[in-house]
This record gives C-alpha cells, structure tokens and sequence, in this order.
C-alpha cells in the first residue's frame, strides 16, 4: 500500500452507518391497503412498506396476525360503510367489525405508532398504552383542487403527536372523487379522475371492471395527503412541546391561542353541541 493512502478504520465505518436517519428507515405494515395510495405516499417519503390481505383480491384480514416487534408503525383504513354517503343498504356491524380487527392487529404487532384513516363521522378509537390524536384534513389545504375531507386519528407510544403544515385553499376546485362515481352516467373521465387523487399517468387496474376501478381509486386517500402524514410522521413530536388546534385539525398554534383559525372555532362548538352517542366511542 502507498504510504499516501489512507485506510479506513473499523469505527469510521461504524459511524458512517449509525449517521442515517434512523425514522427513514422504518418497516410500516399497510392494512385495506386496495391499491395503497397511502402507503405508495409513506414509500415516497421514505418509509419501508409491506402490504396485508385485502378483500379486493381476496384476502381476508380476520384470518391475518402479525408476530410483535417486527414494524415501526402501522397505517390504514378500515371500510366503515354504514357512514358512507352512498350507502345503500341497512347498516351493519361491518364497520365496527373491521377497525376492531385494525386495532387487534395493532395490539398485536406492537409498533411504536399508528395511523388510522376514515370519514369524518368514524368513532374515536382508543387502544391501551397508545396517545389518541384526531385531525381533519381537506386535500385542497396540501395544494390539491379537489375539494376531498379525510379524516385520521394517530397514536403513538410516547405520547408524541404529529402536525400537518397547511396552505390556504385553492380558489379554483374539483369535485371530491368518489368511489361511487363509476356507477353514475356522465363520470369524470378516468386519467382525469386519476390525476386528482395524484396519479398523474392513471393506473392499470386490468383484472377490475370499470366500476371496481373507479370504486378502488375514489376510495384511496389523495397521494399529496399521503406524503404530507408521512412528513409529519417523520417529525412527531414530544406533547409537551407543541401546542396544536383545540378543535383536532392538527395545525399548530402560539401559546396563546386555542384555535387556529374561526372556522376551527366554529366547528368546536359544533361538536359541544352534538350529543354524542356512547356507542360510537371505541376504546380497547
């Protein structure tokens, strides 16, 4: 060896290893994923993704467990159609059926953290030794045209919670895409609606009708959405030190406020004044 040239010591590899960032690096378990607009945004981000059963192809998550220790964190939507607004059967237990297999599977895996995805209306669900955080979101507050309400809940092990950086709202606005749109006359044309939800080329879908197709991607959460959760993942945040909207949009607020903005006032008292029915309060 050339008396110039230098030699790598054991420890400088060792530091080079340890100097990433540990958060990139996270192993997530996507449960209902369909097509995983969700997850495909937390894999943009950064994340490690492995997918679970999904009854669009025939898997039946009732029948799927999970060994402990092995994931960082866990995202999802459980369906809950009794609340959704083309319902057009009688309710059923389903919805409740399922988040209670979400949160098994929580319980189960043990991660440090979850995510969970749903409409507006879903009941709060709380599991043991995990904090409770819901936040709303519009994906027209990310940059998006389409005017599409989510809403999500979080926990996490240490109390930490999780902040979504929001813009005003675009003036100019599209329909929300919904997973109905397929079985009406005159729907959004498909690389359209597709181009919404931030598929930009569409997506190949060849083993689904028309209408499964258009149900599959209206039912995803908007990718832009998607990315902005895992950000915020990525930066949780001790309690003690982040003061966050009173009303559960997840935006950040000065020590001396209680609401972000008057709308979030306005949708407080809404709630205060709703009377909440002890069912539709789930805590495990």
């Amino acid at each position: 060896m050339n008396k110039d040239q230098k030699t790598i010591q054991p420890e400088s590899v060792t530091h080079q290893q340890h100097s990433i960032e540990p958060m990139h690096s996270q192993l997530i378990l996507s449960l209902f994923p369909g097509i995983d607009l969700l997850g495909k945004g937390f894999e943009e981000e950064g994340f490690s993704v492995v997918r679970g059963p999904d009854i669009m192809f025939g898997g039946d998550i009732r029948e799927f467990h999970v060994p402990a220790g092995r994931f960082d964190g866990i995202i999802g939507g459980p369906p809950y159609p009794d609340l959704s607004n083309a319902r057009q059967n009688e309710p059923t237990d389903y919805g409740l059926e399922m988040i209670a297999e979400y949160v098994r599977i929580v319980e189960e895996a043990q991660p440090q953290w979850w995510l969970m995805e749903n409409v507006l209306e879903v009941p709060d669900v709380k599991i043991a030794d995990y904090s409770h955080q819901r936040l709303d979101i519009n994906a027209r507050e990310l940059g998006s045209e389409q005017n599409r309400h989510r809403h999500f809940q979080f926990g996490h092990r240490d109390g930490h919670l999780i902040s979504i950086p929001r813009k005003p709202k675009s003036k100019a606005w599209q329909p929300c895409c919904k997973a109905s749109v397929g079985k009406r006359t005159g729907k959004s044309d498909w690389l359209r609606f597709c181009r919404r939800q931030g598929l930009p080329d569409g997506i190949e879908l060849p083993n689904l009708t028309l209408s499964a197709r258009y149900r599959a991607v209206g039912s995803a959460v908007p990718l832009n959405m998607a990315k902005a959760l895992a950000s915020a993942v990525l930066s949780a945040t001790p309690a003690e030190k982040i003061r966050l909207c009173g009303c559960g949009c997840g935006r950040e607020i000065t020590r001396r406020a209680t609401y972000a903005m008057p709308a979030c006032r306005k949708r407080e008292q809404r709630r205060r004044e709703t009377v909440i029915d002890p069912a539709k309060q789930i805590a495990m």
